[in-house]
């Protein structure tokens, strides 16, 4: 007896054809021979996305039957257990759920696994790795990128540009809110690029602040704007008073750098300008620059974590700590605190470009500005400093203005210059800083805070939540870092164990 023909299985791609043949026709027709390739861009980009969400669609179509024929040929095999340990003995098909991808919506239906009193297991969920909402991980990326760039105004219609009407701006807030959520942990367990004790290694820390609504203010500015606000409002701030709606963001780097010995000569121009066979000797440049910063946390907190990542690069403390201040004192309050917790030496230096500017105010005090002689009277000064005589260009600069008997008003500038460099002569040992090729400056930390904060939060009109702000903060540091698409993938497996546990899933740890 011959064999009866065994049917063909049906195509789960059919309807993914039909969409590429349409799409083919469309191209081929006569209206489509008459457009500008402007034209034809913009045909085939939204044709192109509905013909790439149909494809989703049928594939997600064929795993579910797929799940029911393995279903039913595995009836009466150990049942499907939850989290918890406990069996679902009932299995009910065909239950439905969005998800809405960067082609666009598309439906997914799974099996239910059921018990009496017991939320529904999804075994199709969890081999998927849905995401707790509706929108899926590749959108919730590309969201993130976006917000990081510009405002979530711009965002939202660069997702729309490229996605159609996928995403609101609300939930674009939250999608960036819960990317952020596992930086803190990747950089727990994430091991850095090895150095040798030979090379230096710097720290950094400067604030900058962020205008924020009235509720997400410290409780102390939220007071004092309360308080202006029953005033009465006015035409105009008085001379020195602050509005009262930024809180102080925190900004701490971390970076390696080769000693570049250099002499006080490559730093000041000589009077005169410079002399063709002595040319000026590069400074230090950093390596593997390390950001974070944080406007929720205390000072404190990121002061710590900055450590935190230092002791990881050197955790025997043999190499050279350099800290570089600007001169706040409760800044140098926390590091030297942090510091002595940990047992390390360090060596402070005062950022030399604000000596420099103390410098050249004292300077136009006694000549003209712009002039040569301020000029010269402040290249005099600053190469004394550089060459570790601090205290003596002080003392020069006030008997100079005795004996020059400088009015009042100029020599406010002069008597502040004084008490500058003296209230920070354990800082200014620049001498010991460049035949070490040490960093002087604190270029690094405030380009940071140029970067991270006041290119993005900053923005015209902006006015931050605590949460919203802190999320950008940190992703543009980790965007900074270069770590991104490693703590995506770290991300991402987090999400999947917290939304799919197993029974035995605290004997495990992730690592970066």
């Amino acid at each position: 007896m011959e064999p009866y023909d065994a049917l063909s299985q049906p195509d789960g791609y059919a309807a993914s054809r039909c969409a590429f043949e349409r799409l083919v026709s469309t191209l081929a027709g006569a209206p489509a021979r008459g457009m500008a390739h402007d034209g034809l861009e913009e045909l085939l980009e939204q044709q192109g996305r509905e013909l790439l969400r149909q494809l989703m669609q049928d594939h997600l179509d064929l795993r579910a039957r797929t799940e029911d024929a393995a279903a039913r040929i595995s009836a009466g095999q150990p049942a499907v257990h939850g989290p918890e340990g406990q069996a679902r003995t009932w299995r009910e098909s065909n239950h439905p759920r969005w998800l809405t991808c960067v082609f666009g919506p598309v439906r997914v239906n799974r099996i239910a696994y059921r018990g009496r009193g017991l939320s529904n297991v999804y075994p199709a969920d969890e081999a998927l790795s849905l995401p707790a909402g509706r929108h899926s991980r590749g959108l919730a990326r590309l969201a993130v990128l976006e917000a990081v760039r510009g405002s979530f105004d711009q965002a939202q219609a660069a997702v729309e540009r490229r996605c159609g009407r996928v995403l609101g701006k609300r939930r674009l807030e939250e999608l960036v809110v819960a990317a952020a959520v596992d930086i803190a942990a990747y950089y727990t367990v994430k091991i850095p690029t090895p150095c040798t004790r030979e090379m230096p290694l710097v720290l950094q820390v400067d604030g900058k602040g962020v205008v924020m609504r009235p509720e997400a203010l410290r409780e102390a500015t939220r007071r004092a704007a309360a308080k202006g606000a029953a005033a009465g409002r006015r035409g105009r701030l008085a001379p020195g008073e602050k509005p009262n709606r930024k809180r102080m963001a925190t900004v701490a780097c971390v970076f390696d750098t080769a000693p570049a010995p250099r002499r006080p000569h490559d730093i000041v121009h000589p009077p005169g300008g410079r002399s063709e066979n002595r040319p000026a000797r590069p400074g230090p440049r950093a390596q593997h620059k390390w950001c974070t910063a944080s406007v929720m946390h205390p000072p404190e907190r990121v002061v710590a974590d900055a450590f935190d990542q230092a002791e990881a690069r050197d955790p025997q403390h043999l190499r050279d700590w350099i800290v570089l201040v600007d001169g706040a004192r409760h800044q140098l309050g926390l590091i030297q605190d942090e510091a002595t917790r940990r047992d390390i030496r360090l060596n402070v230096l005062l950022d030399f470009v604000h000596v420099a500017e103390y410098c050249w105010t004292a300077a136009h005090a006694f000549h003209p500005v712009g002039s040569r002689e301020a000029e010269t009277w402040a290249a005099d000064k600053l190469t004394a400093i550089l060459a570790g005589h601090a205290g003596r260009a002080a003392a020069e600069m006030t008997a100079q203005a005795a004996a020059e008997r400088l009015p009042a008003a100029r020599r406010k500038a002069v008597t502040t210059c004084h008490r500058y460099l003296t209230g920070h002569l354990d800082q200014l040992h620049y001498d010991t800083a460049l035949a070490a090729g040490w960093p002087i400056a604190t270029g690094a930390v405030e380009g940071a805070c140029r970067h991270l904060i006041a290119d993005r939060l900053d923005i015209t009109g902006a006015r931050w939540g605590l949460d919203g702000a802190e999320a950008i903060l940190q992703l543009r540091a980790l965007i900074t870092n270069g770590d991104f698409e490693s703590y995506w993938a770290f991300h991402t497996a987090r999400e999947h164990q917290r939304l799919y546990p197993a029974p035995d899933q605290q004997k495990y740890s992730l690592t970066a």
